[in-house]
């Protein structure tokens, strides 16, 4: 026997063996819709017993494993089903011939036969016959079920007068010798009436009849022949027959002590009838089927419920330890035979489920080191694939996933061996997939930005560049660009400064041919593959929203002659929404942003890469209102620190506007970065509000820049210094050219003034204006230009007035001040002549300007130099409307 059955279970020892095969040219489809029927049929209660037959269905079985049906007889093909298109009657005679051929490969061990025929009609169908089922179509085939549950029948009737033929005591009639095929020619010569020939024929022939009596249902007597025979052979060390007696007395205490069998998922027992699953159907298409019988039918096992049997049963049975005693012990003497490698395999197998069941993984995977060194005949690269593929499954079945693994993408190397003349690539790509979980591998980025990385980094990297390669093989390159994207983003840390500019410059070549994206990718297994953004390259650290210029922010119209209404809400303290509160609070930002306006966020990134990062097409995400994002390119150095990037754009719309995040485009693989998936990111909040459009004005004046400011701004206001220089008594005029740059009118227009002084000896009104001829070209569209004219006069009083030069060089006497704002009016304040100014007005945040007295060679001409705070300096303002 030179192929070995991977699939085996020790269940299956009680099974018929029963081979479904195609004849002549039958469409696959149409072959497996009537063989996964056929398969249904797994089982059927022998009529007038509360034995149980147990049927296991092959579409393909080498002839050769065949002539070890006396050795076990589960091995032995007892039955066979063939399946065959035929539409004329001028072709039946040719295909019933086929039939006959069919059978004789099998001949020395068949039961009994059958063939379905679909598509012919006529007198030939009419014609009575017991080993041909004919049909119509295969969609008119309603009896199959029926038809094979008389053929298990016929298969019963043979079996059991089988049974009674060789368990019946004959004496005086000598029993044959039953052997294996290498044995035959060992034994010319032997003398056949010694009684250590004898004892060698009694004992293999018991070993037989429990066989014969564990497929027809009867469990007692199995065991009590195998105890029997294991005695007989162990006298005369024919150690052969000896390991398939235990073999088969380990068999028969398995199926007691787990009646839902030993062959996992797949292999599991099912009720009579039931519909078999994909993916137990099509295991010989790879492998083996594996037939499906209930579970429940197993409690009886054919066997008499009564006490005594009971009590008899679980004598000669053996216990769960045993079992794995007697199965190493037979698996020794199957050892000791070059040829009888395939059945030392199965045995390990078939004792490695057991063990799975037990929950004993290290004696398991004993089994199974021992199974990797059987060695066999030269076997053929599908065969490597398929023993390898079964070893993983048995490793990961006895919960060793990183071994389950190893032996996996060993197979998927096989697959594409040089020896191979046409490589399934496909195939090794799906091997590789299914050994990720096995090396701690997730194809899903977010895996990796929770922190402590796990499993092994130089495997996984390996494992990683395999997939690349195998899906460039495939022909499917935005598959490669995503593995060697996710290499790249996980595994960063772990690779060297060459092995980055390998990555990178491999990664180059395949997005010049196909551009990676944030499209998810679907695998034909139903795998989808998520993208994979680029959040280390470059690495951000901080993100800040900026707010806008002095002079593009907005501020909240308020009348200066008007009093201040308090606007405070009253406090409420609730320790429940507390936490939600500075959650609130850390998100929204305390400025605003003006629709139109151009917007700045600051980032602070890092070059990890021993060479300068070039990041094309850098962007910002955002969410809430329509949002213009103005890309932009960066060049980083390599390994350069924390480096400052400003990231510009334009809000279309009004409302709340979130930064989710930023958009890059690096080595050809275009990135969306959340700021919610990067690790250590400090931010100061990422909502803002966005306020509608204002008015922008640009004011001029007539008048010098002073050389220095007298009164520092406040940060809130903009303001320009200019100077002019007047002796008592003179005057002069201040044009203010108003301009709107802007997009919306300016409709109003507020003007006002303050003197400002420190002492209550002076006073004076140095400024007036008429708002009549400026408000006329109002409201002042986009683009025109007012003007507004304003008379500045000196005019102090020196009467009775002692050190007065002293006096006037320390005090401050503010002139004029032009905060502009809307709505626009304007504002008359009434003089008060002979009074003068309030001195705790003096000092106030809002002064705007000064003037100072300089008199060094006249003590009557006074000379003036009065700073004017007017918000020129051509600065853009915006006015809010209220």
């Amino acid at each position: 026997m030179s192929v070995p059955d991977y699939m085996q279970c020790a269940e299956d020892h009680q099974t018929l063996l029963v081979v479904v095969q195609p004849v002549g040219i039958v469409s696959e489809e149409n072959f497996f819709r009537i063989y996964k029927r056929i398969c249904s049929v797994s089982q059927i209660s022998v009529r007038d017993s509360q034995r149980v037959l147990y049927i296991r269905y092959r579409h393909h079985y080498p002839p050769e494993n065949n002539e070890w049906g006396d050795f076990q007889t589960h091995r032995k093909v007892v039955g066979l089903i063939t399946i065959t298109d035929c539409f004329s009657a001028k072709d039946w005679p040719q295909t019933f011939e086929k039939f006959h051929v069919q059978k004789e490969i099998y001949g020395s061990t068949l039961y009994d036969s059958r063939l379905f025929v679909f598509g012919l009609q006529g007198e030939i169908v009419e014609q009575p016959r017991t080993d041909v089922a004919f049909y119509p179509n295969y969609e008119d085939c309603q009896t199959v079920e029926k038809r094979i549950e008389d053929f298990i029948e016929s298969l019963f009737i043979v079996l059991e007068s089988k049974r009674l033929d060789r368990a019946t005591d004959k004496s005086g009639d000598k029993i044959p010798l039953l052997c294996v095929p290498f044995e035959k020619k060992d034994f010319v010569g032997l003398d056949t009436d010694s009684r250590h020939y004898k004892k060698r024929c009694q004992g293999r022939m018991r070993k037989h009849v429990g066989d014969l009596c564990l497929q027809a249902g009867m469990l007692q007597d199995s065991l009590v022949h195998y105890h029997m025979s294991v005695e007989l052979l162990r006298s005369v060390n024919d150690f052969l027959w000896l390991g398939a007696a235990l073999e088969g007395l380990c068999s028969a205490s398995v199926i007691y002590h787990y009646p839902g069998g030993t062959g996992g998922k797949s292999g599991a027992r099912r009720f009579q009838g039931s519909a078999l699953p994909a993916e137990a159907a099509n295991r010989h298409r790879p492998g083996a089927q594996e037939v499906l019988i209930d579970p429940g039918a197993l409690t009886t096992n054919g066997i008499n419920p009564d006490t005594s049997t009971e009590i008899g049963r679980a004598k000669n049975c053996l216990s769960p330890e045993d079992i794995i005693d007697k199965y190493k012990e037979a698996i020794s003497y199957y050892s000791k035979y070059k040829n009888a490698g395939v059945i030392e395999l199965e045995a390990c197998i078939k004792a490695v489920r057991v063990l799975a069941i037990q929950k004993r993984s290290m004696e398991a995977s004993e089994f199974l080191q021992n199974a990797v060194y059987i060695n066999l005949r030269q076997l053929s690269e599908e065969e490597k694939i398929q023993r390898y593929s079964v070893l993983s499954e048995l490793y990961e079945l006895i919960g060793f996933h990183r071994k389950s693994a190893f032996f996996k993408r060993v197979a998927a190397m096989q697959c594409v061996a040089p020896s191979i003349a046409e490589p399934g690539w496909r195939a090794c790509y799906k091997l590789l997939l299914e050994t990720l979980p096995g090396y701690s591998l997730s194809l899903d980025p977010k895996d990796f930005s929770r922190g402590t990385h796990r499993g092994w980094a130089a495997v996984q990297m390996r494992l990683l560049h395999e997939l690349v390669y195998a899906s460039r093989r495939m022909g499917n390159p935005a598959l490669s660009v995503r593995h060697l994207s996710f290499l790249l983003q996980t595994m960063l840390d772990f690779l060297s400064d060459q092995e980055k500019k390998d990555v990178t410059q491999s990664l180059e070549n395949y997005t010049s041919k196909c551009p990676g994206t944030m499209e998810p990718i679907a695998l034909p297994g139903g795998l989808t593959l998520p993208p994979v953004p680029f959040t280390k390259l470059p690495i951000v650290r901080h993100v800040k929203l900026l707010n806008l210029p002095a002079s593009l922010r907005p501020h909240k119209m308020k009348s200066l002659l008007g009093q201040n209404v308090s606007t405070k809400s009253p406090f409420i303290y609730s320790p429940i929404i507390a936490h939600n509160r500075g959650e609130e609070r850390n998100k929204k930002i305390d400025f605003q942003w003006v629709q139109g306006d151009v917007c700045e966020v600051q980032l602070m990134v890092y070059n990890p890469m021993p060479f300068e990062l070039r990041v094309e097409n850098m962007g910002l995400l955002t969410s809430g209102v329509e949002f213009e994002s103005l890309p932009a390119a960066l060049s980083l150095p390599a390994e350069s620190g924390l480096y400052p990037v400003t990231l510009v754009g334009v809000p279309q719309t009004t409302g709340t506007i979130t930064v989710n995040g930023y958009h890059t485009t690096v080595f050809g693989v275009f990135s969306d970065c959340l700021l919610d998936n990067l690790p250590g990111i400090k931010t100061s909040g990422s909502t803002v509000e966005v306020i509608p459009a204002l008015p922008r004005l640009q004011i001029s004046t007539s008048l010098p820049r002073s050389a220095h400011s007298l009164q520092p701004s406040s940060g809130d206001e903009i303001s320009t210094n200019v100077s002019v220089q007047l002796y008592n008594g003179e005057s002069q005029q201040l044009i203010i050219k108003l301009e709107n740059i802007g997009m919306e009118p300016l409709e109003k227009l507020e003007v006002t003034s303050k003197v400002l002084t420190t002492k209550e000896k002076l006073y004076g009104d140095f400024l007036s204006w008429k708002l009549e001829e400026t408000l006329a070209q109002f409201p002042l569209q986009p683009g025109k230009v007012a003007t507004f004219t304003i008379n500045i006069k000196v005019k102090l009083d020196f009467s009775c007035q002692e050190n007065l030069l002293q006096d006037l060089s320390d005090d401050g006497i503010s002139v004029s001040g032009f905060p502009l704002s809307s709505p626009f009016r304007q504002v008359v304040r009434p003089r008060v002549e002979g009074k003068p100014v309030n001195p705790p007005e003096s000092n106030k945040a809002g002064d705007y300007s000064h003037v100072k007295y300089k008199d060094p060679f006249c003590p009557y001409g006074t000379l003036w130099e009065s700073v004017i705070s007017s918000g020129s300096d051509m600065n853009f303002l915006n006015l809010p409307v209220i």
